[in-house]
């Protein structure tokens, strides 16, 4: 069964809520999952992923020295942003284990892809989407719904005043636009974990690539073209960038059930409640890197990106059996389902906090 129109709030519940035993729920779809291979390691499906984009940044690199003192240049600068994005999802799946069986491998790989190809620090993604993943769109433990320059609760919309309360009672209209600096955000995001005085596994070996990395690529834009147009360069490579990695994470969860700070649900349900996944075909499983598949991402995150697909036909068969809903949408309808819901919050930016119907429910 599939919906399109998200509720926003959620009531508490106990464990298994009257539906029988929750854990052995969610253990008969693992052990299915389990029987039907489909956590098993498809180490050749990524390095050919990965020898594909790096023969896409081949060209781009040659490209971009046969063009020259060119404005087509910006064309290199938009498909270096994709090409980036598309390494970002191997370091994500790297980062779950997808990729290789050991640990210190997947490791390997994820902190290099994030670090030396991306820009981005491992340390500072993983500590963030795992917390992420075990607390989706819950209150106080999801750092992906904590308030920034959006707002995805009344309560926090609410605190926003004077020109910050204008823009976020258009967030929804503004966080496409938006996208276009995260590029910048999330390598400043890099920067500033690595040289914290926080815990940095490998810090040095991060910092290291980090620098290398980001002072490399603006020196190189920097000798080659002249300084008008290097900026221009770098401005649509971190606009594409930012915006391809927005795109393709928003739509996930932004606009789903919102569960209480202290929610009894249980895993099953948690995971599938909160996540919406993305209809599209294969076309689709390479432009999100396989996070179109967002309710089997969040049940079986490490299982590689080839075997989503007929998991999804496996948990989408089993949650209808359990009357557990599962949401599944277009690409352009999940988009308009996220502006509608920010702009929805975002009205309350002004307003009393206790006077907001989040603050009532969740203040408590």
């Amino acid at each position: 069964m599939t919906s399109a129109t998200p509720t926003v709030t959620f009531t508490k519940t106990r464990p298994g809520g009257g539906r029988g035993n929750s854990t052995s729920e969610y253990s008969a779809l693992l052990h299915t999952i389990r029987d039907a291979g489909l956590l098993r390691r498809r180490t050749g499906f990524y390095w050919l992923m990965f020898s594909g984009i790096t023969l896409a940044l081949g060209g781009a690199v040659t490209g971009f020295i046969l063009l020259g003192d060119s404005w087509f240049q910006l064309l290199i600068a938009g498909a270096l942003g994709v090409i980036l994005t598309q390494y970002a999802f191997l370091a994500h799946e790297a980062a779950h284990r997808q990729v290789f069986a050991s640990g210190p491998a997947n490791d390997r790989a994820g902190r290099t892809l994030a670090n030396l190809f991306v820009g981005i620090s491992y340390q500072w993604w993983m500590t963030k989407h795992s917390r992420h993943h075990a607390n989706p769109n819950i209150l106080g433990k999801d750092p992906d719904i904590e308030r920034d320059f959006i707002s995805f609760t009344e309560t926090d919309a609410a605190r926003a005043k004077g020109l910050y309360g204008w823009a976020t009672r258009r967030q929804g209209w503004l966080f496409f636009p938006a996208l276009l600096l995260e590029g910048i955000n999330l390598h400043i995001h890099g920067f500033r974990t690595v040289f914290s005085r926080g815990k940095v596994e490998r810090r040095w070996v991060e910092a290291t690539m980090l620098v290398t990395r980001v002072g490399a690529y603006v020196a190189v834009i920097f000798l080659f073209l002249p300084l008008g147009m290097a900026f221009a360069f770098l401005g649509v490579q971190l606009a594409v960038f930012g915006v391809y990695m927005g795109a393709s994470f928003a739509p996930n969860h932004k606009g789903m059930p919102i569960l209480p700070h202290d929610s009894k649900v249980d895993f099953l349900r948690r995971q599938v409640l909160t996540s919406r996944n993305i209809k599209g075909g294969w076309f689709m499983d390479t432009f999100m890197g396989g996070l179109n598949y967002q309710v089997e991402h969040h049940l079986f995150p490490n299982m590689p990106r080839p075997h989503l697909r007929k998991a999804n036909e496996i948990a989408r068969e089993y949650c209808a059996t359990h009357n557990i809903p599962f949401t599944e949408t277009t690409l352009v309808e999940s988009y308009g389902i996220v502006i509608r819901y920010l702009n929805r919050v975002g009205l309350a930016a002004g307003r009393d906090p206790f006077d907001c119907p989040a603050a009532a429910q969740f203040g408590r």
